[in-house]
């Protein structure tokens, strides 16, 4: 379990398939400090560490994963945004993220507000229940709060602190995303389609 709040940048430095898995190396200034076994989010993705070695790491991406997220796009020199996991005694800054991506967006418009930056997402349609007006999306592993919905885009804004110690900097119309939304309007939208496919009637 995840809060979105990135603690660093890592990039990738080599990657190679096995069979229908990609693995990545990965350097970032908290890699000699994973342990081998550890879940470690990338760019919004729960991902096992497998190898520490010189300042990197390696994780591999299985087929699931690489249709699910933007991964499969990952190359030599990507720039991608890592979260180690929550701890319990700590605050929760963010909000709950599993890090189980569930689809990926698409940034349709960037605009420059004087010192903040505003982006538009535009996603697939059966997803558009899962988002409420101020609600907590999700993108590439940075919690954010959705405005402006219309339909199935959205638009967030990003300070400058997020923009600079983040990937959002290279965003820009057209770039992919991953994106999870809030896991309790999941589990509110699940219970809504169950009782509704036994006719029962919720007050």
């Amino acid at each position: 379990m995840f809060t979105g709040i990135i603690e660093t940048t890592g990039k990738i430095v080599s990657f190679d398939s096995n069979g229908t898995n990609l693995s990545f190396w990965i350097v970032s200034s908290i890699s000699n400090e994973l342990k081998v076994d550890q879940s470690v989010s990338h760019d919004g993705v729960c991902l096992t560490v497998e190898e520490v070695a010189n300042n990197s790491h390696r994780i591999t991406a299985i087929e699931e994963t690489l249709n699910k997220t933007n991964l499969h796009k990952w190359k030599a020199g990507d720039v991608i945004n890592i979260e180690r996991c929550m701890q319990l005694n700590a605050r929760v800054d963010g909000h709950l993220v599993q890090g189980h991506v569930d689809t990926t967006a698409f940034c349709i418009d960037v605009e420059e507000k004087n010192g903040s930056w505003e982006y538009r997402f535009q996603f697939p349609p059966e997803y558009a229940h899962l988002l409420i007006e101020k609600g907590s999306v999700c993108l590439n592993g940075i919690s954010l709060t959705v405005f402006d919905i219309i339909l199935n885009s959205f638009k967030v804004a990003v300070i400058p602190y997020t923009y600079a110690h983040t990937n959002m900097h290279n965003i820009k119309n057209g770039s992919v995303v991953n994106i999870e939304f809030d896991l309790i309007g999941k589990y509110l939208a699940r219970f809504r389609e169950v009782f509704a496919a036994k006719n029962v009637t919720l007050s």
